[in-house]
């Protein structure tokens, strides 16, 4: 995308151009309990792909959160635009919870924790995703 200086606010609190942000709605100054935590629903924004088909073609999931930073909102449309597309939200449709690049093998993200509903012989879906491209097996 051409920002060279892309960072994270975690890292730089005061970035020029920060990629990703301390969400709006989190204490800064209490930071104990002040995260998006719990379970939340994410809601496919699209009909078709990798992680929709993995999850049985669900229109949403419910997943846990815990986290205090996510995407940027200023810049999802110039990142969508370089190829990344945001295929699941959160309920208000502003908040990017899941993104894929096509073409690629497995180029799946998650902002929810996918490993606290992993279970043996009951991998979350983005685990079973990532488990059937690494060893070339088709994925859904």
């Amino acid at each position: 995308m051409g920002i060279n200086d892309a960072t994270s606010t975690e890292f730089e609190p005061d970035a020029a151009n920060p990629a990703v942000i301390f969400m709006p709605e989190i204490s800064k100054t209490h930071l104990g309990g002040t995260m998006r935590l719990g379970s939340r629903p994410t809601i496919f924004q699209v009909d078709d792909c990798v992680t929709r088909r993995l999850y049985g073609g669900l229109a949403q999931v419910d997943e846990r959160h815990r986290h205090r930073y996510e995407i940027n909102p200023d810049l999802v449309e110039q990142i969508e635009q370089a190829g990344l597309k945001f295929v699941g939200k959160d309920e208000s449709g502003q908040r990017c919870e899941i993104f894929e690049l096509d073409n690629h093998p497995f180029f799946v993200g998650v902002q929810y924790h996918p490993e606290f509903k992993s279970r043996p012989g009951r991998p979350s879906p983005p685990f079973l995703g990532l488990l059937l491209a690494s060893s070339g097996q088709e994925l859904p």
